[in-house]
């Protein structure tokens, strides 16, 4: 038998010594502090992600199931609350026209321009008849310096437009764009913009009108409720402090404090949106009328490495070319002057 491994010190003459195994275990996790080269290799290495066709794609953002839920809460209160307790002065616009269908129109109007928005696939050409079911490849920096290099797109492996941009969401080159909107969880670009220009002020003019609405009843609440009640279905109503909702086909009794408590939150939710809204309306409304060049001014300046001569060398080269009056640019610039059209 192997002789008992003492400690010194250690009073235990036993091969089993708590002491001993503990200073095994001990080493046993030093030994494993460190994880191998290869697992953190593995865990560098991201995979491909698939790109997106539109808003309707999945991943879906959460800011998009936020702008349905506002629109359907101020939908079904501006229809089936607020409205139908305005006088019948209200109810008629001019010409005839029903209020109703005046908000009607707005907020039909503004679903199609944002279901257009949201269904439009504002790729670039060369992109936009590519198989979305393919990953895209994981851009290497080792390789390439940008993604977009001479109008070059080595993510998407096509050529793109000048004013086009690979889009990190979407994960495709889009063509002229201008900002990926999250409430809307597409790209905003050439082949979408108007629409969703039409959606903002669309929604800007819906969420003023409720705005007035609600102010009128308010101010009415306070100074004269009996104007709110004409509807004849408040004929069987005997409590002043009750009052129907969902005016005329369903109607369902609520207490005051109910209606006020949901015109409060109501109006709560319009200013907010007023704010948000108005600030980017206004702001993109400045750069449609703009002198410099249309709603697309800000990408006036071209990114780094697109159409960008990458070293001296090369801009000597075209400089050069120029010069000598070539009937053809060199051999390494033709990509790009081919996808610049």
């Amino acid at each position: 038998p192997h002789p008992p491994a003492l400690l010194p010190g250690c009073p235990c003459p036993r091969p089993a010594c708590p002491h001993v195994l503990q200073m095994a275990l001990c080493a046993r996790g030093l030994r494993r502090v460190l994880p191998e080269a290869g697992t953190l290799r593995a865990r560098a290495v991201v995979p491909p992600r698939l790109s997106r066709v539109n808003g309707w794609s999945r991943p879906l953002h959460s800011f998009q199931l936020i702008t349905w839920a506002v629109f359907l809460i101020l939908a079904v209160t501006s229809f089936g609350v607020f409205i139908p307790l305005m006088p019948h002065i209200w109810r008629q616009a001019a010409y005839g026209v029903s209020f109703h269908g005046v908000v009607g129109g707005i907020f039909l109007f503004h679903f199609i321009v944002h279901v257009i928005t949201i269904s439009i696939n504002p790729a670039e050409a060369s992109v936009h008849q590519k198989n979305y079911s393919e990953p895209v490849p994981v851009f290497d920096r080792s390789k390439h310096a940008h993604v977009i290099q001479d109008q070059y797109c080595h993510l998407c492996e096509a050529t793109v437009d000048a004013k086009a941009k690979h889009c990190s969401a979407c994960n495709k080159c889009v063509s002229g764009f201008d900002h990926h909107c999250k409430w809307l969880n597409n790209c905003v670009g050439t082949k979408n913009y108007w629409y969703f220009f039409s959606s903002m002020a669309s929604s800007l003019a819906g969420l003023i009108c409720i705005l007035v609405i609600l102010l009128y009843l308010f101010v009415q609440f306070l100074v004269e409720p009996s104007q709110l009640r004409t509807d004849p279905h408040f004929a069987g109503v005997s409590s002043e402090s009750t009052w129907l909702l969902f005016l005329p086909a369903l109607p369902v009794r609520a207490e005051a404090p109910a209606i006020l408590s949901v015109g409060a939150a109501v109006l709560l939710l319009v200013l907010i949106g007023l704010v948000l809204l108005g600030q980017l309306f206004f702001f993109h409304l400045f750069l449609s009328t703009s002198t410099r060049q249309g709603p697309h001014s800000t990408r006036a300046t071209p990114p780094r490495g697109r159409g960008r001569a990458t070293s001296r060398r090369e801009r000597r080269k075209r400089c050069g070319w120029w010069e000598r009056g070539s009937r053809r640019p060199p051999g390494g610039d033709v990509a790009s002057a081919a996808g610049g059209h």
